[in-house]
């Protein structure tokens, strides 16, 4: 990849990766501060939904912004906006403020993540844009997991974890604002159908789909699930940061795979194996920390590869021209489903208790594997000669 995709960008991604820093921190902090704050599972999942509900509302306001005011003061507004948010929610510690300041972080970050992914689009070429995206997703994850280590050097229980957030997402808009150079205004997408896009690719909607719920129970509930397991803060820190940096190691080996053999087949591979491996979390709840944790990363590592996989899909069956629009679909699709996850996990984890979490996440990976072999006998594969490459990307939700 030429040097000059990378110069022209870094104002962007050191920026991104600072404001991954402080959403990283953010949601494992609201997840295990509403525990020890003795919330109920079912009303901290519903406000951990309250971020992917506002998010969904982002991916339809955010473009109207950008066509009226222009990305750069879109970014700055929003970035100003969630800063607030996250300082209200640490003086106000009440599922009602966190869950409206939770909606208005996810609407903000969605406008965000549409500024970021336009000047990309903008500084890459055909010849190097998937590999630029896969160092901005690459900083992306960094930045997810690196926070976690910050809950280790500030107390839960107090502001100042609140104070550091809202510093590290203002911190995050000098380097973008300072070097802010024309960025071509992104058009509304055309609509298009749901129904349309599931006869083309059946598989690949479902797996979007399931996707967000997965994504969304992971990031979410993750620190709520940790917590009642009984682990102390660094533990829950550990816990979250090994979940996301495993899914650093899988994009590439999973994705070159996809594109040498059935995605399907693969998909199928990726959702037995999160299942096993669920499942074996479940049945041995005192298996050694160690060997948890490995086993929980693996789980992550595999199942944070299903959106990347379920888009390539759709792609595949695609015309080129229809790819944009069928992404902000998928996108929308993703968010709403991802609403759900936390407020399902979340009820199932206040009446059985901690092991329904896995149990649950093993249970959609399993009803996706069964879908899938289903459509595997419905339908020939797609032919070597008509497969895009595999998109390493998440949805980011």
């Amino acid at each position: 990849m030429p040097l000059s995709a990378i110069t022209s960008t870094w104002p962007l991604l050191l920026g991104m990766g600072v404001l991954m820093l402080g959403a990283g921190l953010q949601s494992t902090l609201l997840g295990l501060r509403a525990t020890l704050e003795g919330f109920p599972a079912t009303v901290t999942g519903i406000v951990m939904s309250c971020y992917y509900v506002g998010y969904v509302l982002g991916t339809v306001i955010a473009p109207v912004l950008l066509r009226r005011v222009g990305h750069i003061r879109v970014f700055a507004a929003l970035a100003a906006m969630a800063s607030v948010a996250v300082l209200i929610q640490g003086c106000f510690v009440n599922p009602v403020a966190w869950g409206v300041m939770r909606l208005i972080s996810g609407l903000c970050f969605a406008g965000i993540y549409v500024v970021a992914e336009s000047w990309i689009n903008d500084r890459a070429s055909r010849a190097n844009r998937g590999r630029l995206f896969a160092v901005y997703m690459l900083v992306l994850y960094g930045g997810l997991g690196a926070a976690q280590f910050l809950l280790i050097v500030s107390n839960p229980l107090t502001a100042i974890p609140f104070m550091l957030v809202s510093v590290l997402i203002s911190l995050a808009m000098v380097p973008i604002v300072l070097s802010a150079q024309a960025v071509p205004e992104r058009a509304l997408p055309r609509k298009v159908h749901l129904p349309e896009l599931y006869r083309n690719s059946p598989l690949g909607v479902v797996g979007v789909t399931v996707s967000g719920l997965i994504s969304a129970i992971i990031f979410s509930m993750g620190p709520v699930y940790a917590r009642l397991r009984g682990l102390e803060t660094s533990g829950v820190a550990t816990f979250m940061a090994v979940s996301i940096l495993a899914a650093v190691l899988t994009q590439y080996p999973v994705g070159r795979l996809s594109d040498r053999i059935d995605r399907r087949t693969v998909i199928a591979i990726v959702c037995t194996l999160a299942t096993m491996v669920a499942g074996s979390i479940v049945a041995f709840p005192h298996m050694p920390h160690a060997a948890f944790l490995a086993l929980a990363a693996l789980f992550s590592g595999l199942v944070l590869t299903l959106y990347s996989l379920s888009v390539s899909h759709v792609n595949d069956k695609l015309e080129p021209t229809q790819m944009v629009a069928a992404s902000s679909a998928l996108l929308l699709l993703n968010g709403t489903a991802a609403a759900l996850g936390p407020v399902l996990s979340g009820g199932l984890i206040a009446s059985f208790g901690p092991p329904a979490y896995f149990a649950l996440l093993g249970t959609l990976t399993g009803a996706l594997a069964i879908y899938d072999l289903w459509r595997k006998s419905r339908r020939t594969p797609v032919p070597p000669s008509q497969k895009g490459p595999f998109i390493g990307a998440q949805p980011r939700a």
